[in-house]
């Protein structure tokens, strides 16, 4: 499996950003596919989580209210549309793959994952 994540660059406070996720190789509709990100001097973050099979999504604290996670329907492509953006949005944002629906408890967990993108940058200006 790879993933290519795009849609990253430089927005303005309280602007909007769309990041895509898309998958290429065996995937099956029971992966759980999530969006996690990574600022300078700081551990990796989980930010959102999508379960392919019930499209359950999950949300960082950080970020709950204001990004959403969502997918294509006829594409193997996760989207992560991030309103309301904030200066501390600013990382590198990465999506992860996972060929099974993961339990609620370790969504946010990035080891829970096996596959992961290149990573896109997201800087918010003040």
């Amino acid at each position: 499996v790879q993933l290519q994540a795009s849609g990253g660059g430089l927005v303005q406070a309280g602007g909007s950003l769309r990041l895509s996720c898309e998958a290429s190789g065996r995937t099956f509709s029971s992966n759980t596919v999530a969006w996690f990100r990574q600022a300078p001097g700081k551990e990796r973050e989980f930010v959102a989580a999508l379960t392919m099979s019930d499209g359950q999504g999950f949300y960082g604290d950080s970020v709950k209210g204001r990004f959403t996670i969502f997918r294509d329907g006829g594409k193997i492509t996760v989207y992560l549309q991030m309103n309301s953006a904030k200066p501390e949005d600013t990382a590198v944002y990465y999506c992860a793959l996972v060929k099974r629906r993961l339990i609620n408890s370790v969504v946010h967990t990035s080891g829970a994952y096996d596959y992961w993108g290149q990573g896109t940058q997201v800087t918010v200006s003040s």
